[in-house]
C-alpha cells in the first residue's frame, strides 16, 4: 500500500506563481490545492487541513502575517512564508509568529521544493529518532518523547508548533545551561548569527505563555540567550 501523500495549500495572489508552485510540487508527488487569498486558504484550512501552508505576505485582504496568526491559534501545521520584500524585519517577524521558513520573491521554485522537503525531512527524521539508552528527558513537570515528536506536561501534550517544540527541545537537552540566540537560530532554523534574533524572542514568548503554570519558566539570560529553570 502507497504511503497517502502530504497534502500542501498555497496562497498567492498571482496565478502565474500559484501555477507554477503546483506543477513543481506535484511532479515531486504532493497533492496541492492553491488559493487567490490567504482568506480563502484559511476558510478551506477549517474545513479539510492540510500537511504545509505556503502563504504569500501580500494578498488582497488578511495579509499573510494574519493568516499565519489564525493559523496558529488553531494549529501547529508546517508554514512557508513569501514575500517580495526583502527585509530582515519581515524575517524576523514571520518566524516570530511561528512560521518554520521563508523565502523572497523572486526565487527558483526548485529552492521552494527544496525547502518543503527539508520541512518534511526534519519532521520525519525527529519522529523516527529512538535513543536506546533515554528515549524521554524531563524537567520538572515536563518530558520529551523523542520517539513521538511530543513535548508532554503532566503527561498531556502541549501544542506547539514545529519551531517552538524545537527551541524548548533544545532547552531540555540543555537543563540549567544558557543557550544563545545565535545557536537557537542554528540549531532550530539553520540561520547564521548574522539574521535578526528576534525570531528566537518572539519564540521564546509565545512558549512562555504555553508554560504559565507549569512550574517550568524560560528565562534570560541578559545579552546572551535563555535558560530552562523551574520556578521558585
Amino acid at each position: 500500500m502507497e504511503p497517502k501523500k502530504k497534502r500542501i495549500y498555497i496562497a498567492d495572489d498571482d496565478d502565474g506563481i500559484r501555477q507554477v508552485i503546483n506543477t513543481f510540487l506535484i511532479n515531486d508527488g504532493y497533492d496541492t490545492e492553491d488559493f487567490p487569498s490567504g482568506d480563502a486558504l484559511y476558510e478551506r484550512f477549517e474545513e479539510s487541513p492540510c500537511d504545509l501552508a505556503i502563504l504569500d505576505v501580500m494578498m488582497p485582504g488578511s495579509d499573510g502575517f494574519a493568516i499565519l496568526t489564525k493559523l496558529r491559534r488553531i494549529s501547529t501545521v508546517p508554514v512557508i512564508m513569501l514575500t517580495a520584500r526583502d527585509s530582515e524585519n519581515d524575517l524576523a517577524m514571520g518566524l516570530g509568529l511561528g512560521s518554520d521558513d521563508y523565502i523572497t520573491k523572486p526565487f527558483s521554485a526548485m529552492a521552494l521544493l527544496m525547502r518543503v522537503r527539508a520541512i518534511f525531512r526534519r519532521i520525519e527524521f525527529e519522529s523516527a529518532k529512538f535513543k536506546p539508552e533515554k528515549s524521554e528527558t524531563r524537567f520538572g513537570r515536563l518530558s520529551l518523547d523523542e520517539a513521538s515528536r511530543c513535548i508532554l506536561l503532566d503527561n498531556a501534550p502541549l501544542p506547539l508548533t514545529p519551531t517552538e517544540y524545537g527551541v524548548l527541545r533544545d532547552l531540555m537537552l540543555h537543563p540549567g545551561e544558557a543557550v544563545s540566540r545565535e545557536d537557537l537560530l542554528n540549531r532550530i532554523w539553520g540561520f547564521d548569527s548574522y539574521v535578526e534574533t528576534r525570531a528566537t524572542d518572539d519564540t521564546v514568548r509565545r512558549l512562555r505563555q504555553k508554560l504559565d503554570g507549569s512550574g517550568v519558566k524560560i528565562a534570560a539570560v541578559w545579552g546572551y540567550g535563555f535558560r530552562l529553570e523551574n520556578e521558585q
